[in-house]
């Protein structure tokens, strides 16, 4: 944590570079930042995954006020961006189009920890020359972590998502889980860090708490078995959404977090 605030203390005293009037992100994780900290004019077009209600990590209502672009060379070239925010996944051929054609790239990885999250922030309001938004962004999250904290054993929790894809030890949603007062459940079922739990195995050994994606619920409620569980586990709404990203997500999703483990 010092050296997070060190770091914290020279990029504010380093002076921002001049600030891209167009900037272009390609990536759904990229785009959540960047709203947040970045000016509307700066923002000449996000990824066309913040458009689509199952995979944005903003408001569609936020997402609606850009362009956005499927990612492909030729799409971003005509848009003329001062500065290309990429995500770790993106096709190696456009990164290298992008390159030959003089476009400024950035490339970001996927944010594990909260430390990573942090440090990500940091990284693209700087890119877009704001950083002092991106030190409010960081310290409206070190708010939430801290509001999050309960005190006492940790309580058994699994986050289960669509399909039965489960979150584990490594992954930033097991940091949240921690942070929030829980014991991710998932190595309980000898899950790897991201892996796949049948219902009926979750059935057959429940957590004390269960999160689920919303689309799940009515699904889970109609399962006999978990139907006879239901005065022993303690189920939670928690979207999907709220753990495909770092940066602002993490607010709500600590929230989420808090609010079922005030109910243990």
């Amino acid at each position: 944590m010092v050296a997070m605030r060190l770091g914290l203390l020279l990029l504010l005293a380093t002076p921002a570079a001049a600030q891209p009037m167009r900037i272009v992100s390609t990536n759904p994780c990229v785009d959540a930042v960047l709203v947040a900290v970045a000016d509307a004019r700066q923002i000449a077009a996000i990824s066309h995954y913040s458009k689509d209600a199952a995979a944005t990590s903003i408001p569609l209502g936020v997402a609606a006020r850009f362009a956005a672009t499927s990612g492909t060379a030729e799409e971003i070239v005509a848009l003329r961006p001062d500065l290309v925010l990429a995500g770790a996944h993106e096709a190696p051929a456009t990164i290298a189009a992008l390159k030959r054609l003089g476009v400024k790239v950035q490339m970001f990885g996927v944010a594990d920890t909260l430390a990573d999250a942090r440090a990500q922030v940091l990284a693209i309001a700087q890119a877009a020359g704001q950083p002092q938004r991106g030190a409010a962004l960081v310290a409206r999250i070190d708010a939430a972590v801290a509001a999050a904290r309960r005190p006492g054993p940790p309580v058994p929790a699994l986050i289960w998502q669509s399909d039965g894809l489960v979150p584990g030890t490594g992954t930033l949603a097991d940091e949240l889980l921690h942070t929030a007062g829980f014991r991710n459940a998932s190595a309980d079922y000898g899950l790897k860090m991201w892996d796949v739990l049948p219902l009926e195995y979750l059935a057959a050994r429940p957590p004390r708490v269960l999160f689920s994606d919303a689309r799940n619920d009515d699904r889970m409620s109609r399962h006999p078995i978990l139907r006879r569980l239901a005065g022993r586990v303690v189920l939670a709404p928690f979207h999907e959404r709220l753990i495909s990203c770092a940066g602002p997500t993490i607010i709500p999703a600590l929230a989420r977090l808090s609010a079922a483990r005030a109910r243990v």
